[in-house]
C-alpha cells in the first residue's frame, strides 16, 4: 500500500477483458493526478496488410482481427467495398446478414454477461468460482451462448472467423428446413434470455453516471445492427461516408491504440448503452417490455447498468432472429456480383461493443489502395479514462486493494476488446 497522500494504483494485466492492457492511477492528496488505460498490446498493422490485396479479400482478412466479433469486421468491410463498387445489397441476402449478426450479438453479449462481468456483481473472482456455487446459472449462460454459435455455424460456416461470407452475400444460402431447426433452438433461448434480464436486473448497481456524448448508428424503423447513419446525442446525424469529417483519431504516448474524439466536441462513447439510448424506440415489443420491467428508462448513462442493456439486446437479437427465420425465403442467388470499380467506399455497422467504421480505396484493377478501420474500443478509451478519474476521486476513502479491484470492474463495464483496438500507425521512415 502506498502512502495515503501519494497513492499509485497499478494493474499490470487487466483480467476478464479481451487482449492485453493495464491500468495506472496516481493520486496525490485529494487529487487524482493521472489516469491511464495502458494498451500495450503490439500494433497489428491490418490496414497496411490490406493495401495491395484484392478487393475481395478484406472480409476474410479483417475477420481475423477478432475471434469474438469477426462478423462485425466482415459486415463493415463488405459494406464499404460494395459502396466503393456501387453495388447495394438488400432483400433476402441483407436479411441473412442481419441474422448472422444476431448470432454474434447473442454469443458475444452472453460471454460478457455470464463469464466476464457478472462475477464482479456477485462477489466472485471468476465464472469458475461462480459455477461452483451456482452451476445452473452458468449453464444457462453457456446454453444461450451456444444458441448464438449455432446461428454463426449455420449461416457463417463456423462459429469463429466465419468462412461463408463474401462480397455481395454468401457462398451458400441455407434452405428453409435448416432454419426451421435453428428456430426450435432459439425459442428455448428466448426464455433463457428473458430470465437473464430478470437475473441481471437484481444486481446492485453503484450510483455513478457520466455526461459523455453518445454515438451509435440509427436506422429508423429497426434497431440498427448491420446498417444505418451515424447519430450522436449532441450533434448532427450523418452518413458513414462523413464519419472522418466528424471523428478525429490521435495517438497518445501510453497506448498502441488511437484515441478518438468528436471534432470540436471531445470525447464520446459507443456501445450498447449508446445504441439503446439512440434506438430504444426500435426495440421489438418483447425486448422493450423486458427493458421496462428491468427498470431501464429512455437512456442509460450509468456504465454499470450496461450489463443490463446487453441482456436486453440479447432478448432483442433472439427475437429478431426468430422473426427473420419465420419470414425467410432463400435468395435466387446466394450473392450478387460485385465487379471492381475505382473509388472509395465507406461502411459502418454495430459490433457488439459499438460502432465499427471501415473505409477502403479500390483501383480499377480491384486492388486495395488504402484502408482505415476505427474499432469501438479505441473510440471509448478517453471516456473510460475520464470515468475512472471521477470514479476514483469519489472513493478515496477506500484502501488501495479494494479501490483497485473496483477500478478493474469499472473498466469491464465497457467490455473492452483491446486486441481489436491496436491496429494503428502511419509509419514513416526517413532514410538518408
Amino acid at each position: 500500500m502506498t502512502h495515503r497522500s501519494d497513492r499509485i494504483l497499478d494493474v499490470r494485466a487487466l483480467a476478464r477483458v479481451e487482449g492485453e492492457g493495464a491500468m495506472h492511477v496516481r493520486v496525490r492528496g485529494d487529487s487524482v493526478e493521472d489516469v491511464r488505460l495502458d494498451i500495450y498490446e503490439p500494433p497489428r498493422f491490418f490496414e497496411a496488410f490490406l493495401r495491395g490485396r484484392r478487393y475481395t479479400e478484406p472480409p476474410d482478412i479483417t475477420a481475423r482481427i477478432c475471434g469474438i466479433c469477426p462478423v462485425a469486421y466482415q459486415m463493415s468491410a463488405c459494406a464499404a467495398i460494395e459502396d466503393a463498387c456501387g453495388v447495394p445489397v438488400d432483400g433476402p441476402i441483407a436479411d441473412l446478414r442481419r441474422l448472422l449478426y444476431c448470432g454474434e450479438w447473442i454469443e458475444s453479449h452472453t460471454l460478457h454477461i455470464y463469464l466476464l462481468h457478472a462475477p464482479d456483481f456477485l462477489g466472485y473472482p471468476s465464472a469458475l468460482e461462480l459455477a461452483k456455487d451456482r452451476r445452473g446459472i452458468v449453464e444457462r449462460g453457456l446454453a444461450l451462448k451456444k444458441a448464438g454459435n449455432e446461428i454463426m455455424e449455420l449461416i457463417g460456416g463456423r462459429a469463429i472467423h466465419p468462412i461463408n461470407v463474401r462480397l455481395g452475400g454468401f457462398y451458400r444460402a441455407p434452405v428453409k428446413e435448416d432454419l426451421a431447426a435453428l428456430g426450435r433452438t432459439l425459442r428455448v433461448a428466448l426464455d433463457q434470455a428473458l430470465d437473464t434480464v430478470q437475473w441481471v436486473a437484481g444486481f446492485d448497481f453503484p450510483d455513478f453516471h457520466h455526461d459523455h456524448e453518445l454515438l451509435a448508428l440509427v436506422a429508423p424503423g429497426t434497431y440498427a445492427i448491420e446498417r444505418g447513419d451515424v447519430a450522436t446525442t449532441g450533434g448532427p446525424t450523418f452518413p458513414p461516408r462523413q464519419f472522418e469529417d466528424h471523428v478525429i483519431e490521435e495517438q497518445v504516448p501510453h497506448s498502441t491504440a488511437l484515441h478518438a474524439r468528436l471534432a470540436g466536441r471531445g470525447r464520446y462513447l459507443v456501445g450498447p448503452a449508446a445504441r439503446y439510448t439512440l434506438n430504444r424506440q426500435w426495440l421489438s415489443p418483447l425486448a422493450r417490455q423486458a427493458a421496462d420491467a428491468a427498470g431501464l428508462g429512455d437512456e442509460c448513462r450509468n456504465p454499470y447498468r450496461s450489463i443490463l442493456v446487453r441482456a436486453v439486446e440479447v432478448v432483442y437479437a433472439v427475437d429478431e432472429a426468430l422473426r427473420l427465420i419465420e419470414e425467410y425465403e432463400p435468395p435466387d442467388r446466394p450473392a450478387l456480383e460485385v465487379p471492381p470499380r475505382a473509388g472509395v467506399g465507406f461502411g459502418a455497422t454495430e459490433a457488439p461493443r459499438g460502432a465499427l467504421f471501415h473505409r477502403y480505396g479500390v483501383d480499377a484493377d480491384g486492388l486495395i489502395t488504402s484502408a482505415r478501420i476505427v474499432p469501438p474500443t479505441s473510440q471509448n478509451q478517453a471516456s473510460i479514462e475520464d470515468d475512472l478519474r471521477r470514479f476514483v476521486g469519489a472513493r478515496l476513502d477506500l484502501d488501495d486493494k479494494r479501490l483497485t479491484a473496483q477500478c478493474e470492474q469499472a473498466i469491464r463495464n465497457y467490455d473492452p476488446c483491446i486486441s481489436c483496438s491496436t491496429h494503428f500507425l502511419d509509419l514513416t521512415v526517413d532514410r538518408e
